[in-house]
């Protein structure tokens, strides 16, 4: 199909998109978030945010039909949040969020584009226990710091020592 002069088709958003969208969400709310958050069972976070009083919100980022009913990993999330949110690509249907595999009555749901988001449904709280709250920010504010160093300071990769 021939597109008219001038008229151009909206490129698909991609997780960045979708990422900048919440981010600037929690922004707002008081959130600050860091992308690609690696969890002590092996899953690695899309975004993970913490709000003022440490509370820990994990997203799961899905930007495709396809990718979103391939995804099995999601509940592995739950033991390392406070709050799980779904942040869905805007125009993409959410209806399978509300079926049982999704667990509706604790996931949130946030629908994002590149420039902004909002929130659908609100997730459920479950509290982290104070240690692994503990452990959790301490780990999260560590690999937030090692990322700026390395930002700032590329060659600090090559000898960097894990502790």
């Amino acid at each position: 199909m021939a597109l008219s002069a001038g008229i151009h088709p909206e490129p698909a958003l991609t997780a960045a998109d979708v990422a900048r969208g919440v981010c600037r969400l929690f922004a707002q709310a008081g959130l600050v978030a860091i992308p690609e958050v690696p969890l002590p069972n092996g899953r690695r976070t899309d975004l993970t945010a913490i709000d003022a009083r440490g509370n820990i919100t994990i997203v799961e980022i899905k930007v495709s039909r396809a990718d979103l009913h391939g995804d099995g990993k999601w509940p592995d999330y739950c033991d390392w949040c406070d709050r799980f949110y779904w942040a869905l690509a805007a125009g993409l249907d959410p209806a399978i969020l509300e079926t049982e595999g999704y667990r509706p009555e604790t996931s949130g749901l946030i629908v994002a584009d590149r420039y902004g988001a909002a929130v659908v449904r609100e997730a459920a709280s479950c509290n982290l226990a104070p240690a692994r709250r503990k452990a959790e920010l301490l780990r999260i504010g560590r690999l937030a710091m090692r990322r700026s160093m390395l930002a700032a300071d590329p060659e600090l990769a090559a000898g960097w020592m894990e502790a």
